[in-house]
């Protein structure tokens, strides 16, 4: 089920509503006012262009964070069609795109999209690596789990928490093997909470 978020209409959205693909692309990049980049962004996704596809992507490191929303949800409206370019945004320096291009991935739900989520539980940004855990949560791809288990032992107790879910998701001997070496190593409460459930 994609997810729709309806944003809060911008002054002259009936003219935006008018607009063909490349009229609503050209909003999304040049207008200086975030609500009809984000109304841009959300009609856009309505459309299910695949030209609307690329200027999405650049949407995702928008300094504006309910643009950045927007086009994620966008994204995972087009569905498969946007995976391709999804992934290559994985490699993007802002961790905003790549953050977002994680989320969008894991909303497609589409086995293309494990690869390049399993790529980003090691991104160098610990916003990243939660969402691709996240995201990983929803496959329950047994490809993760090695990759997942690494994560148990990550800095962020958010990111070991996502990781957790997400092998519990999965589950067998192998992730209960992980889980319960972890609980007895763990220190962090909540952390430990969340293997507990996971294992049940």
């Amino acid at each position: 089920m994609v997810e729709v978020n309806i944003p809060e209409k911008p002054d002259g959205a009936e003219e935006l509503e008018k607009k063909g693909v490349e009229g609503l692309v050209h909003s999304l990049r040049d207008s200086t006012d975030p609500l009809v980049r984000q109304y841009a962004a959300y009609l856009l996704g309505k459309a299910q262009n695949p030209r609307a596809i690329q200027p999405l992507i650049e949407a995702l490191g928008d300094f504006d964070k309910s643009v950045r929303e927007q086009a994620t949800l966008a994204l995972s409206a087009i569905g498969k069609a946007a995976i391709e370019p999804l992934s290559a945004a994985m490699k993007q320096p802002k961790w905003e795109t790549r953050y977002r291009a994680a989320e969008a991935l894991g909303k497609i739900a589409d086995e293309k999209a494990v690869q390049p989520l399993i790529q980003a539980l090691k991104d160098n940004r610990d916003h990243v690596r939660y969402m691709a855990a996240k995201g990983l949560r929803e496959f329950g791809d047994s490809d993760a789990i090695e990759p997942m288990i690494i994560l148990l032992k990550d800095e962020n107790r958010y990111v070991r928490i996502m990781a957790i879910r997400a092998l519990g998701a999965i589950g067998g001997n192998k992730v209960h093997d992980a889980l319960k070496r972890t609980l007895e190593a763990e220190s962090d409460e909540k952390v430990k909470e969340a293997i507990t459930e996971a294992m049940k």
